[in-house]
């Protein structure tokens, strides 16, 4: 049997699971109901073992073939988002203000049902495979847990999917190449002196010292960063000042950085907080300049293994079954 023949015979198993998962989301370092279902079921399903965590929430399912070989790790998250559902599905969430919005529902089926059809191919298999389900993905750092504790030590190859809206149903993509940006945030404090509205001499105005920052760097951005690599530095919000006949003494900003280079992902915070310092200097306020690092760019970096899943696609369903993206 092959795997398009396996995967059409669990296809109502992954719909369950999905809606199951809908209607039950969890926000964060908070999926105990979920974790607990998601154990409960591989051990149904005919682990070899399922790994569970005494302080962390997540699991790993490990199938071991009869035959030595590699490791392959695959992996799904598991976290919700703090979105009110507005639709009328007989599977909405049942939960007030949390929903599954980003497809996290969608993974954990989907792996729920490799996981199926593994086992059931468990006697050709050539090596282990390791079923990770990941806590907090939405945070940026649910991963680290499970890297840090030694939990994907002696993984040969590790794949992790995502639906993706603007891939035309039921099409799959796998290509090399850059796929999602790196992600930072970051906070602007700046510290001015108040006037009177009238007498703009007599202070140093937060909010004037505020535009020229945010334009000074668009201005990195778009004339002294290199335009061949992408770099995105968005401000969404923007808070200060009393009174509209006051020059502001306060202003606060908050935003993130996107990009796809290691390089510009560590030098970005040192070129930023020198354009804020410089800037306000000039204009003689002062400022604070937080920065925080969430995660890295993802890129499929490894031709082979990229190779490999687009052959078996291509194998299953056909020369049109993959997209570009």
């Amino acid at each position: 049997m092959i795997m398009k023949d396996l995967a059409e015979k669990y296809e109502s198993y992954i719909i369950e699971k999905r809606r199951y998962f809908h209607r039950h989301p969890e926000l964060s370092y908070k999926e105990e109901k979920t974790t607990a279902y998601i154990v409960e079921e591989l051990k149904a399903i005919g682990m070899d073992e399922v790994i569970t965590f005494p302080d962390y929430y997540g699991c790993i399912g490990v199938l071991r073939g009869p035959v030595d070989g590699p490791t392959v790790m695959l992996r799904a998250d598991m976290d919700a988002l703090e979105v009110t559902e507005a639709t009328d599905l007989e599977f909405k969430s049942e939960v007030d203000g949390v929903m599954h919005a980003c497809g996290h529902d969608c993974h954990m089926a989907m792996l729920l049902g490799a996981a199926k059809i593994l086992v059931e191919i468990k006697d050709q298999l050539k090596g282990t495979v390791k079923f990770l389900f990941q806590s907090a993905e939405e945070a940026c750092h649910g991963a680290d847990y499970y890297a840090y504790n030694g939990y994907v030590d002696g993984v040969d190859a590790l794949c992790g999917m995502h639906i993706w809206n603007s891939v035309e149903s039921p099409k799959i993509n796998f290509q090399e190449g850059k796929r999602m940006a790196s992600c930072a945030t970051f906070k602007v404090t700046i510290h001015g002196v108040s006037a009177h509205g009238t007498a703009p001499q007599a202070g140093k105005d937060a909010i004037v010292a505020a535009a020229s920052m945010i334009m000074n760097m668009q201005t990195y951005a778009s004339r002294i960063n290199d335009p061949r690599n992408p770099l995105v530095v968005t401000f969404g919000t923007i808070n200060g000042g009393e009174k509209f006949n006051i020059i502001a003494n306060k202003v606060v900003l908050e935003g993130t950085t996107r990009t796809y280079s290691k390089q510009t992902t560590d030098e970005l915070p040192k070129v930023m907080e020198k354009i804020i310092m410089g800037t306000v200097e000039t204009l003689g306020c002062t400022a604070e300049f937080e920065y925080n690092k969430y995660c890295n760019a993802i890129i499929n970096e490894y031709p082979d293994l990229v190779r490999i899943a687009h052959d078996g696609v291509i194998k299953n369903y056909g020369e049109d079954s993959t997209a570009e993206m």
